[in-house]
């Protein structure tokens, strides 16, 4: 089907008026956490002020979609998909810098005193920058509490400013707010404990125990009111100079929420809190995933008419255009873990809920048509992982668009290659890499034509085949990397394949399977990418660019590149490339959700990338 035959399609679904605002359109966007941006004025993290100078380079290089990593507030690992609230905003991204004096109450309190505070305010903002540098290539987490004892001081200088539009943010969000704040200041009076480790008269919610708390812990609970306050009022202004420059803000819904979230403490019955959610073994995860994440008991949020649900987009709506929900295979049945299950098992031991596979297209399907009918936003959805027929189904009909990620955009069945670009999905964001995987260059370099090490010996190891003495027969240590098997060239066909694991061919079907899939996998992507002599191992500035014009090329309505795939067509990044990751799935550890990138804003935007980037983009037709 040709464009116009696709927006009819589209104007029958249920997304049609999402649709029409937006318009049918190919177009081409930047994905990047907020985190790993900062500007010259940035104190210790990128803010909201940092924001508009990124849609100054997304409208400079003729990208019209900026998408965001989840912007709520998150806990002690700093994971944007594990947060404290899937409605309060994260305050570390609160800009301390050019904010409307005469508009917001943060200089206002500041201005109290004839301006004597705000020469020393200004002190200890400079203070903080050079004490949170930006240029060591990781987010310094403790910047987070440092602008937080800041903020506090500001609030309390002057007591209360009483503040109109104040009372209506309070009003309009009273579904979450007070719950919220009032979390935040039981969890500090606490200790920082989880509310399950709180005394029971807290944990249970005791209504004359938190009237009683209320009243004695007044100011603190105003002052996080205040926080979300600022925060909500520079993320509108964000979107509002993003649609003056014609592009649009695409925000990222997650299904789930901390265990130790004010949503779970304020809701426990859309809980099950005895499960803690994952995803199944794979290719890329032999023992599958363990998110620790309580599963949701979507018969009680439907029986309360999904206003938890309908609220969260309700706010959001404020923020966005278009809207991400995270991992939407789970709104269809999600791999539940038992919690007292040995967290070394990860994934190994779940099962998918609802278990009746028969209800899983109805059950998502209800979710989500839920979701579409109550927000002006327009949906997309992340369908990668294990995916059943149902959910795909389910967005075509509705008219919601998933991902297609190049890697792994194959003909997994018959041709076991990759696909053609007219051959990806039209309701689809075409991209080189999520935030979850590694960046183009590091998977072409460690990972394209690998199988993964800890999955093949767990498979060894079901089939009764010695691991330790197939293992060189069949992968070549030399290019195998970070825990990624590469085969020997000479492992050239199934025959042989079977001949050195030693078993017949109906006993091992999956090795098979993993084989066909990765075999000579930089090779062929080499071939369709026509590039012209011997295939490299490294990621050359051809293949890159080539890359990037194929995938931009793709039939997908939208093309969404991360920011730092784009950057790889400059010499920008020194380090090693393996490095330049945001996330490892199934890990904690200080090297995930920090990374920042090696130059400003300001110098992005002057760069020759904006040029080169812009030439790519204007090459696919896309806006």
């Amino acid at each position: 089907m040709d464009i116009k035959q696709q927006e009819q399609f589209l104007f029958l679904t249920a997304s049609k008026d999402k649709w029409r605002s937006l318009g049918v359109k190919r177009r081409a966007g930047i994905l990047t956490p907020l985190f790993s941006i900062y500007s010259k004025n940035s104190v210790g993290i990128g803010d909201f002020s940092d924001l508009k100078l990124l849609i100054d380079f997304s409208k400079k290089t003729g990208n019209s979609i900026l998408q965001l990593l989840p912007m709520n507030e998150v806990g002690g690992t700093y994971c944007p998909y594990d947060s404290i609230s899937s409605f309060a905003l994260e305050p570390m991204y609160l800009s301390l810098n050019n904010i409307n004096f005469s508009a917001d109450a943060l200089h206002r309190r500041d201005l109290a005193s004839g301006g004597k505070n705000k020469k020393i305010v200004s002190m200890r903002v400079n203070n903080l920058k050079k004490k949170y540098p930006l240029s060591s290539g990781q987010v310094n987490y403790q910047i987070k509490q440092a602008k937080l004892d800041l903020l506090w001081e500001i609030f309390f200088d002057d007591g209360t400013v009483k503040e109109k539009d104040l009372d209506k943010f309070i009003e309009e969000n009273n579904y979450w707010l007070d719950d919220f704040t009032l979390y935040k200041v039981l969890k500090r009076y606490h200790g920082y404990k989880a509310w399950f480790d709180w005394p029971d008269e807290f944990k249970e919610r005791d209504k004359k125990a938190l009237e009683k708390f209320i009243i004695n812990h007044k100011q603190e609970i105003d002052f996080e009111i205040w926080l979300q306050y600022i925060l909500f009022k520079q993320f509108k202004a964000v979107k509002a100079y993003a649609l003056k420059n014609k592009v649009f803000l695409k925000g990222d819904l997650p299904i789930l929420v901390s265990k130790d979230s004010a949503d779970v403490w304020a809701h426990r019955n859309f809980f099950k809190l005895e499960f803690a959610s994952g995803a199944p073994p794979d290719m890329y995860a032999a023992k599958g995933q363990r998110w620790g994440m309580p599963t949701h008991n979507w018969q009680n949020i439907k029986n309360d008419n999904y206003l938890y649900l309908i609220n969260k987009l309700k706010y959001a709506e404020n923020f966005y255009d278009i809207l991400r929900i995270d991992h939407v295979v789970g709104l269809f049945r999600i791999w539940s873990i038992p919690s007292n299950d040995p967290l070394e098992n990860k994934g190994l031991n779940g099962f998918f809920d609802p278990k009746d596979e028969s209800s899983w297209y109805e059950h998502g399907k209800d979710i989500l048509s839920t979701i579409i009918n109550n927000t002006s936003m327009l949906v997309c959805a992340e369908d990668l992982g294990v995916i059943p027929k149902a959910c795909p189904e389910a967005l075509k009909e509705l008219g919601v668009c998933g991902n297609d990620v190049s890697r792994w955009a194959k003909d997994w069945v018959y041709k076991h290659d990759f696909l053609n670009p007219d051959e990806y999905r039209f309701l689809s964001v075409s991209m080189l890499s999520t935030h979850d995987t590694t960046n183009f260059c590091a998977w072409w370099k460690y990972e394209a034509g690998t199988v993964d090490e800890g999955l093949f010996i767990r498979k060894c190891i079901d089939r009764g085949i010695n691991f330790e003495s197939v293992k060189y027969k069949l992968f070549d240590f030399k290019r195998s990397h970070h825990g990624r098997l590469r085969w020997l060239d000479e492992i050239n066909s199934i025959d042989i394949l079977l001949w050195n694991l030693g078993k017949p061919k109906s006993e091992v079907e999956d090795f098979i399977e993993l084989y066909q899939n990765s075999y000579r996998e930089k090779e062929n992507l080499w071939r369709h990418l026509e590039i012209q002599g011997k295939m490299q191992e490294e990621a050359t500035r051809e293949l890159i660019e080539r890359m990037m014009n194929f995938i931009l090329k793709s039939n997908s309505i939208f093309s969404i590149q991360l920011l730092i795939d784009w950057l790889y067509l400059e010499n920008i990044f020194k380090e090693d490339c393996y490095g330049y990751r945001i996330n490892t799935p199934g890990t904690v550890n200080q090297n995930n959700w920090s990374i920042t990138l090696p130059l400003s804003l300001e110098e992005l935007i002057d760069s020759p990338i904006s040029k080169k980037i812009k030439e790519l983009i204007n090459l696919s037709n896309r806006l």
